[in-house]
């Protein structure tokens, strides 16, 4: 408990700063004054950003990013055959652990530069890659976490460079962080194999710092990387907790990021039952990081709140309040409009780094996407896995680009938008919830509607044989909240489009040649 008084204080302290310099918000660690948040502007008129997953997963390339925790289970893995194909490649995980990946990540060919102009030039407005994942390797200069990139692997401050890049070319910078998973994640190192002629031999989790003498990691603890021995049911200890605390604020600190994303609900509410009996005490953590972030925010920029917190749900009751951050689902959308804003994270390829096979996701079903969750009051976070060198694959390449050709003729309706009085129309209707995305294209009977001041987008997803649409939510006796329909196009067009009323609904001329590729907007701007 002292180190949990301990780090009251602290949060304490970051109370005071916006305090002195006269801050309307002042954030307290707790769920009654996060509730107080409002979503900046910046975020709700982005709508489109990009993921980078890359890190020492990418070099294997196997397995989704699971590989570290994975390569250890002989049996009983989530899924995959990462136990077997570690030992084809590299060994048995008793001789060549997770740990030794870490020489193989060279990232000789990253140009961050390039990437995040080439991301600005699709079209994102927001990049977010991995600070640290589930295999606890700070890809930054860390000085509570001894494993990570700068003293070994790339030799290189990977967020710093990302940061920087990011500065140069006007997109806002944001940060994940899955560290307070590893005590479980990692947990599996501690074993050994329970059959065949290495049964009982440990893992290379369980070795120590006396261990590396003469090896390459001479004088670095793969405790720190692995976490302390455990049993899977072991709630997490006060020296994790604080550890994971200290390196959470450093990255707040040292970066300065706009967006911190977590995969999961306020970190350190794990979902054992380990966690069941210290839930307030386990959450005290992420309380205090949450309100850190907001109020340190707020200082950096001259007390104007342009902070995010991506947070996930995965049971009823983890997540006590969306309101107080916001709602981050996985590989899912929602069935109708929500009132606060809130967000999807996928990824182009399956898994969510590197590997070698195909895109689960063509350009055409991302376009969709976008403009069902835009139409529902929300963002897309699109991850790319890049290879361990640095380098952005072809195949994801293409896709980029073709998203990013889209925006650059229809933008108009995805950035700065709001939602109308409804999403849309038409007879794709998806399920609310994570793991649960569309996976193949609406059709042309398929309708988002997304706003601008004046103007009202109909988003086509799709080009209608008979070349004219009815937009059954605007009959004639509809009366738009700005006025009557002045005149509308489409875009990509430069000229009107033929157009009429009646009970119906709006029906909509469309010109013979179609302006591009995916789904096609309908512009109707209303006058007084």
């Amino acid at each position: 408990m002292k180190k949990i008084k301990n780090l009251l204080v602290l949060t304490l302290l970051s109370v005071i700063l916006p305090l002195q310099a006269g801050f309307a918000q002042v954030f307290e660690p707790n769920w009654a004054s996060l509730e107080q948040y409002i979503v900046p502007d910046w975020y709700r008129d982005a709508k489109f950003g990009i993921f980078i997953h890359w890190g020492v997963p990418s070099v294997p390339a196997h397995e989704n990013g699971w590989y570290g925790r994975q390569m250890y289970q002989q049996e009983g893995a989530e899924w995959g055959t990462t136990y077997a194909y570690h030992q084809a490649h590299y060994g048995h995980p008793s001789e060549f652990g997770y740990k030794d990946l870490i020489p193989l990540w060279k990232a000789e060919k990253w140009d961050p530069d390039a990437l995040v102009q080439f991301y600005q030039s699709i079209g994102a407005r927001y990049v977010v890659p991995v600070a640290v994942h589930h295999d606890n390797f700070d890809n930054y200069a860390s000085t509570f976490q001894p494993w990570n990139s700068v003293n070994m692997g790339p030799k290189r401050d990977i967020i710093g460079e990302w940061k920087k890049a990011c500065e140069k070319h006007g997109l806002r910078f944001g940060v994940s962080s899955h560290a307070d998973r590893t005590w479980d994640w990692f947990s599996t190192a501690h074993g050994s194999d329970i059959q065949g002629d290495k049964k009982g031999i440990p893992y290379d989790g369980t070795l120590t710092k006396a261990d590396g003498k003469g090896k390459w990691w001479e004088g670095y603890d793969p405790a720190d990387l692995y976490t302390r021995p455990h049993a899977s049911t072991e709630a997490p200890d006060e020296a994790y907790c604080t550890k994971w605390y200290h390196r959470t604020i450093e990255l707040i600190d040292q970066y300065h990021p706009d967006l911190l994303w977590f995969d999961g609900p306020m970190p350190m509410v794990c979902s054992s039952s380990a966690c069941a009996d210290n839930r307030t005490q386990m959450e005290t953590y992420g309380l205090a990081v949450a309100s850190h972030f907001y109020n340190s925010n707020q200082a950096w920029h001259n007390g104007k709140m342009e902070a995010v917190l991506n947070l996930k749900s995965w049971k009823k009751g983890d997540l006590p309040s969306t309101s107080a951050i916001v709602y981050d689902i996985e590989k899912g959308q929602t069935s109708n409009i929500r009132k606060a804003p809130w967000q999807t994270d996928t990824s182009i390829p399956g898994n969510w780094f590197f590997d070698s096979e195909a895109p689960e996701l063509s350009d055409t079903v991302i376009v969709h996407n976008l403009c069902d969750i835009v139409s529902k009051n929300g963002n897309l976070l699109l991850n790319v896995g890049l290879r361990a060198d640095g380098t952005l694959p072809e195949d994801q390449k293409k896709i980029l680009l073709g998203i990013g050709k889209w925006l650059k003729i229809n933008g108009e309706a995805i950035y700065g938008t709001r939602p109308w009085e409804k999403y849309g129309e038409g007879p794709t209707v998806l399920n609310h919830g994570d793991f649960r995305q569309n996976k193949r294209p609406f059709s042309a009977k398929d309708i988002r509607f997304t706003t601008k001041g004046n103007s009202l987008y109909a988003i086509i997803l799709g080009w209608p044989a008979d070349g004219k649409i009815t937009l059954q939510s605007i009959p004639k006796d509809k009366q738009l909240w700005f006025g009557a329909i002045g005149s509308v196009r489409l875009l990509g067009c430069k000229r009107p489009l033929k157009w009429e009323r009646n009970a119906l609904g709006t029906t909509v001329y469309l010109p013979k040649k179609r302006p591009g590729e995916y789904a096609y907007v309908v512009k109707l701007t209303c006058q007084k």
